[in-house]
């Protein structure tokens, strides 16, 4: 079985035919995982600070006392303007 059997289809791209700004980043994970870096980014771009994003959460999960809220806004931010910006670029080459 390859990685990609286990990964959730596009509910967009499965009714529209278009990908959404999510589309790649499961593969882009996986390739961060398995050490294909560039790839991973030539694939979704905000693969690295979704996954900056998705550490702070877990780290805010753990330590109560510091207050990770701000923080995680100005990722969320950055990220939507990143998924944004590589998706027009993707979309606006082909």
């Amino acid at each position: 079985m390859k990685m990609e059997d286990f990964m959730l289809p596009c509910p967009i791209k499965k009714t529209f035919g278009i990908e959404c700004l999510g589309c790649g980043s499961q593969r882009a994970i996986v390739m961060v995982f398995q050490g294909r870096f560039t790839e991973a980014f030539h694939l979704y771009p905000a693969v690295y600070t979704l996954l900056l994003f998705f550490f702070i959460l877990g780290i805010s999960f753990i330590d109560r006392k510091r207050k990770y809220g701000n923080l995680l806004v100005i990722l969320i931010m950055i990220n939507i303007v990143v998924m944004i910006v590589s998706y027009v670029c993707k979309h606006a080459v082909h």
